[in-house]
């Protein structure tokens, strides 16, 4: 396998990453600045693409967070909403078609390589609120992908049927530095404990019985 890997320095990307170089996978990286509030997240891609040597490229889209109005996580003026993802409130950090327009872009840079595959990292705890998490819509945007090019390009998602859970005991058994990811929305000093992706965070440790490193506030 030759993958593109949407990676945003979090949890769950930094999981996918070293799950693709455990099967052998060549892979590319890479991040993508959308105008998302917690910008800290690019800082540790950088840092963790560099530590595993893979290469690894930050597109600067800065100004589409203009065009993704609506959202949380690119509009300032919106309330961060604090809580379990399952709570209706979540649903203020949808960005608009984020991941159609980001794996679009991986896969003009995965065709341009003559990579075989694009992969990115939803999984099941994000289908409550993320519509372009769920299966139906990578099952589609794979289809969509193999007719983009004279060469077929797939989408990997091998974790869209996994908890949260089960992605911090693969990356438990892989070694993963989880205190080097950053999953926070608030995008502060430290990890705020109290936004949905946090909140998510913790509950996965605790469910495997790991011991979470993250450092919160408070």
């Amino acid at each position: 396998m030759k993958a593109v890997a949407l990676f945003s320095g979090g949890l769950d990307s930094t999981v996918l990453a070293y799950h693709l170089l455990d099967q052998n996978a060549e892979l590319k990286l890479l991040s993508i600045d959308y105008g998302q509030r917690h910008q800290k997240e690019l800082d540790s891609s950088s840092n963790i693409a560099g530590s595993l040597s893979i290469p690894h490229q930050i597109l600067q889209l800065p100004m589409l967070g203009n065009l993704l109005g609506g959202s949380a996580l690119t509009d300032p003026a919106i309330s961060l909403p604090e809580g379990h993802y399952a709570e209706d409130s979540m649903k203020a950090t949808v960005v608009p078609n984020r991941n159609m327009i980001l794996l679009s872009l991986a896969a003009g840079h995965a065709i341009s390589l003559q990579f075989d595959t694009v992969a990115y990292a939803a999984h099941a705890g994000d289908h409550t609120i993320y519509p372009d998490c769920r299966p139906e819509f990578a099952d589609a945007m794979d289809n969509v992908l193999q007719l983009a090019d004279w060469n077929k390009i797939n989408l990997h998602r091998p974790f869209v049927k996994w908890s949260k859970a089960d992605l911090v005991k693969r990356g438990n058994e892989l070694g993963v530095p989880f205190e080097k990811t950053w999953s926070c929305y608030a995008g502060g000093s430290k990890h705020c404990g109290k936004c949905g992706t946090c909140v998510e965070r913790k509950e996965a440790f605790e469910l495997v019985g790991l011991s979470d490193p993250t450092q919160y506030k408070g």
